[in-house]
């Protein structure tokens, strides 16, 4: 019998995490092509990905719809509002299909942005893990961290879309 490399099991995080970058493949918004995956003990409960609500146009097929945001330091940013995050589609399918995620852990491509990171808290999830983290993700680590939420990253990198 050869000598056969020895297979090396991802750790849970990592499976789940490479689950939800399959997830991000049915994005429809090329600029943040995200996608979520929500466990609890190991099981997953739902997914979601970036992308427009039901019977709307997505980014991909019409364009971008983009916003400017005048930040408190003076700073202006552009945000596409075309589309629903992955963690929100994925908190809407919960409660769609009827699923408490209280007690759950929540996977992401990036830091979620603060309405995302209210929603989270709001529906009792305990636990955030993000590949990378969001340039504009301090807000909501901050309120991760006063309302108990952990909040772990695979990677100190930071994403910053390259038209703010």
């Amino acid at each position: 019998m050869e000598n056969q490399p020895h297979h090396v099991r991802p750790s849970w995080d990592e499976y789940f995490m490479e689950i939800a970058d399959t997830v991000s493949k049915r994005a429809t918004c090329d600029r943040g092509r995200s996608g979520c995956v929500i466990v609890r003990d190991r099981q997953i409960l739902v997914t979601g990905y970036v992308g427009s609500p039901k019977g709307l146009p997505h980014c991909d097929d019409v364009g971008h719809q983009l916003k400017s945001t005048v930040h408190e330091d003076g700073t202006v940013t552009q945000h596409c509002v075309r589309t629903v995050h992955a963690e929100q589609n994925a908190i809407c399918q919960a409660a769609k299909l009827g699923i408490s995620l209280n007690g759950a852990t929540l996977y992401c491509r990036m830091t979620p942005c603060r309405v995302c990171a209210m929603l989270i808290i709001n529906c009792g999830i305990v636990r955030v893990v993000c590949a990378q983290k969001y340039h504009a993700g301090a807000e909501s680590e901050e309120m991760f961290a006063k309302a108990g939420v952990q909040i772990e990253f695979f990677s100190d990198e930071v994403v910053k879309y390259s038209n703010q």
